[in-house]
Order: C-alpha cells, then structure tokens, then sequence
C-alpha cells in the first residue's frame, strides 16, 4: 500500500512536507510519534496517532512511538491554555511501562526487518548538562524563529504568558527528532495538526546540525459533529484501561456515535478495506435504525483494545440494559462491567444477614427499600408480571436469598420495562 495514499482516503492527513511522498516511496523509511506519558493510560484520543504508525508499518515502514518521559517533565504548550504540573521520574516510568503494554496491542514488535520500537527520550536527555544543551542545541534556533510558532504567540496573546521551561519544549521535541534521525535513521515525524510548529522545528534544527532532510505529516484533529471535542464524555476522557473505562463503557461511546461522525471513525480507527467501508455505510444508510456502521467500529476497536471476550461481554450487557438479556447473561457480567451498565441506576442497602435467611419479595421492594410505595402496590405489580429480580419474573410468597446475589453482593430489580433498582447487599 502506498501510505500517503492510504491517509488520503481516511481522512487522516492536514499537513504534508513537500517530498514526503516521494521519500516514503525510495524505501523503507523510519517516522515516529511521540506520546507524552502524562498518564498510565491511553485514551481514544492518542489512537488517532497510533493508527497512523499502525498503517505506516503495513505500508512496509519502520514505526518508532517516543514515549516522551524527558518532555514529560516539562509540558507541551500546544493547545493549553496554562502549564501543565510536572510529574516526577517514578510517576513516569511508571506510566511509560503502561502505555508499551497498550501500543503493543497495535505495532507488531516482533523480529521483523520494520518492526516497530519504543523508546523514550528521557534516556539521551537525562545526562545533557544544560550549558551542553545551549552549546549544540540552542545556537541553532533564533529567538525570532520560535517566538513564531503558534503555540508561543497564543500563549503570550492570552495574557498568562508562559514560563522559560515549557517555551524550551519545541528545542527539546526538535532535538528528539534529531536523535532518532542521526540514531536510527529516522526522516519523518507524525502527530495531530496541532504539533506541526513543533515537527517543523525539528525538521530545521536536523537540516541546521548538518542531518539531512527530514520530513512531517500531521493529521486533522478529530472533531464531532455537534462541536464537542472527540473522546470526552460526561464522566471524562474515554481511556484505552479496563479499570478507568470499563470494556462496556469503551463499547458504548462507539455504538452511541452519530451516523456522521461513525462514517468518520471508522475510516480513522479500523484497519477495515476502503471497499468494506463503503459496503458498511450503503447498509447502514438502507437502516439507519440498525446502526450497522456503529456496530462494526465498535466491535472492531473493543476486541483490539481489550480482547473478543470483554466486546462480547459488553454485547451481552448492552442486550440487559435494552430488555433482550436473560438472568443467564445476567449472571456472567463481571462486578465492573454490572456497575457500568447500572451506573446512574437508584440503589438501596439491605442487612447481607438479612438476606442470608431469605426476605419475603413484598416486603424487600416495600419495607426494607424504596423501590414499592406500598406492600399493596409491590403486591398489584407482581400479580400484573411488572416486576423482575435478576431479569426473572418473581411470585408473590417468593423468597430472596443468598442465591440471587450477583457477584456476590447486588441484586437487580427491575420495575416496568425501563426503571432499574441496584440492591446493595452489606
């Protein structure tokens, strides 16, 4: 495949330094991005990157992700409108090993002749003396020429100005890509269109120390329809960790896409065929109601970020919450994945004990909870069918014991179709 190409029809190209295309089309190239490791995880909003290193390597390219614990420590001023807390080197190293656990689920780091490679710039920054620093980095850049760069002149037009160390980023980022230029022959960086001013430098102080050519391809930044920015939710970022964003959740913020932006996503997040796109899209378009597109994105990128048995978990979650699941698929759901279905859900706390010598059902939904008004009600309700325990139909005179519990301390009461109750068993 040709990658420019490639990016071309995704979407997933802004900005391209001329000579790009032709130095990826002489041989096999090395580009890299750089990720800085602010956090343990990764969200969806780093995939957008690290699908384009995934499509680089299939293109027969060498994919390099700088997992950046040097600029880590200081703080990128592209995009932030004040500076960034500075974390110290146990905190990163820490977030660095968990982040190679998650690109490994993308790049293929086996022994092949472009197979992809992590490294991490605080291991040729920590020994660089700061006089050494200005001798063979700074003399290279004028002020002028990074006074320039968007980021700087946002900052300093906001009014807040910002510190002498986050303005020395884009020297730090440059000499990056110098490193890798002159260590491992790297000629191309890549990253959201905000990071252009940053590469182009790069590319300038590698031309200026006498490194040759040096090239960049930035891709859009990913928007949503309705203006809101890509990857946030109610409760924040959507994160690539099962305990931060559960599988179901993860699954759920796929499926809930609108038709514009799932045509969008799917083209940037999965590695399907541009001829089995546009045959997803003329279904979805047929039955819109089907959510064919969604459906496809989302089982696609939940089985690649966390495996085919927590995507069919979430599937089987998202059937309870709509009436289709049984008190079989019920009881599978593991203890994360049931609070994320139930997140919002009202709930009450009933005596573990209590429940151990078995609660009369009439008198749980009505005396020992809220979820009946009355016993008289609770009792009207079950005669009429409306009322499900553990997505089962319950009998006046039935006893809730210790067998209902789901994993071991809920139980779920369902009343009418749509009210759901969590019972908290202490």
């Amino acid at each position: 495949m040709n990658f420019v190409d490639e990016l071309h029809w995704r979407g997933m190209i802004h900005d391209s330094m001329p000579g790009t295309a032709e130095q990826l089309e002489k041989e096999m190239s090395t580009a890299y991005v750089g990720i800085d490791p602010t956090a343990d995880s990764l969200h969806i909003g780093h995939l957008v990157s690290v699908m384009m290193l995934k499509h680089f390597q299939l293109c027969g390219h060498k994919p390099i992700a700088l997992v950046g614990g040097a600029t880590g420590m200081i703080g990128d001023p592209s995009g932030k409108s004040e500076e960034r807390n500075l974390l110290d080197e146990e905190t990163l190293r820490h977030n660095q090993n968990c982040i190679q656990a998650q690109l490994e689920k993308f790049l293929d780091f086996n022994d092949i002749p472009n197979k992809a490679e992590i490294v991490n710039n605080y291991d040729w920054m920590k020994d660089f003396s700061f006089l050494s620093f200005l001798r063979q980095v700074g003399k290279h850049l004028t002020i002028n020429y990074m006074m320039a760069k968007d980021s700087v002149q946002k900052r300093m037009l906001s009014g807040g100005g910002m510190s002498f160390t986050e303005f020395t980023y884009q020297l730090v980022q440059g000499y990056d890509f110098y490193w890798l230029n002159q260590h491992k022959n790297c000629k191309l960086q890549m990253g959201g269109t905000d990071q252009w001013g940053n590469i182009v430098t790069g590319t300038e102080l590698i031309r200026r120390m006498g490194g040759g050519d040096a090239f960049a391809i930035t891709c859009p930044l990913i928007t949503k329809a309705d203006g809101s920015k890509f990857g946030k939710t109610e409760s924040g970022n959507v994160w690539l960790d099962a305990k931060k964003t559960s599988p179901y959740s993860f699954y759920q913020f796929w499926l809930n896409c609108s038709d514009e932006d799932a045509e969008k996503y799917i083209k940037i997040f999965t590695l399907f065929s541009q001829d089995e796109i546009a045959e997803i899209i003329r279904v979805h378009r047929e039955a819109p109601h089907l959510r064919a597109v969604q459906k496809a994105l989302g089982k696609d990128i939940t089985i690649r970020v966390h495996s085919e048995k927590e995507y069919e978990m979430a599937l089987e979650a998202s059937e309870i919450l709509f009436g289709k699941g049984t008190s079989e698929s019920l009881q599978k759901l593991d203890e994360a994945t049931f609070l994320s279905v139930f997140d919002g859900v009202p709930q009450s706390v009933v005596d573990k004990d209590e429940v151990a010598q078995g609660i009369d059902v009439i008198e749980l939904l009505s005396t020992k909870t809220t979820i009946m008004p009355s016993k008289n009600e609770a009792r009207r309700m079950i005669k009429e069918g409306a009322i499900q325990v553990n997505k089962g139909k319950v009998t006046e005179g039935t006893l809730i014991d210790s067998s209902f519990l789901l994993n071991e301390k809920y139980i779920l009461v369902q009343k009418g179709k749509k009210n759901y109750f969590v019972i908290v068993v202490h």
